[in-house]
């Protein structure tokens, strides 16, 4: 497993009005469209960043999320994206970033996933998920926020829910299988919610 990355920062000097990180633009999703996964991540607790798996190796579990990972859980935000791309750009800010330090479980390159619909259906490896949120508010400020005065991830981190079930390795594929058409089909809850399945799933 390893190591996890600890960057001490200065939460108490004011941050300096900082440009806006925003990756470059890309073509909108088509069904069809592809990617390639460069990085699978996870985290034991929340509120940590996450690493990458040594194995290469994660398994979606159905209406859940990845296995193993904190965020997991029967709600609509079970696993979360970031583009390769948007992690480039917090690199050229000067931030010392790599894969899963922004949160996301998978990373993936080639695919303009900040642009999906939402209620896209994807292939992500052997699993599919729907999209069912893009970005996030942050509710507090994290170390990326006070080392460069801004964070891409909560514009272009995006995330969904485990459609099917299935294996996801580093090089694998996504896909684009359906484009959505703006809603979501699963219960949207703040958090995961403690039964072990969900109900109220829309049809």
């Amino acid at each position: 497993m390893a190591d996890q990355k600890t960057t001490p920062v200065d939460t108490t000097t004011p941050i300096e009005p900082a440009q806006p990180m925003r990756s470059v633009d890309m073509p909108a999703p088509q069904v069809g469209s592809t990617g390639r996964i460069t990085s699978v991540n996870v985290s034991e607790h929340k509120g940590t960043r996450k690493h990458p798996v040594d194995s290469g190796t994660i398994e979606l579990d159905s209406d859940y999320g990845v296995r193993g990972d904190a965020h997991a859980g029967n709600w609509h935000r079970q696993v979360s994206f970031l583009m390769e791309e948007s992690i480039d750009v917090a690199k050229e800010h000067g931030l010392d970033v790599a894969e899963g330090d922004f949160g996301e479980n998978i990373t993936v390159e080639g695919i303009n996933m900040k642009g999906m619909p939402l209620g896209t259906r994807l292939a992500v490896g052997d699993a599919e998920v729907e999209i069912s949120q893009i970005g996030k508010k942050c509710h507090s400020r994290c170390a990326i926020f006070y080392l460069a005065g801004d964070c891409i991830f909560p514009r272009e981190g995006v995330f969904g829910w485990v459609a099917k079930p299935g294996e996801v390795h580093v090089g694998d594929e996504v896909r684009v299988l359906s484009l959505g058409a703006g809603e979501v089909h699963h219960l949207i809850t703040d958090a995961p919610l403690k039964e072990n399945r969900i109900e109220d799933v829309k049809a």
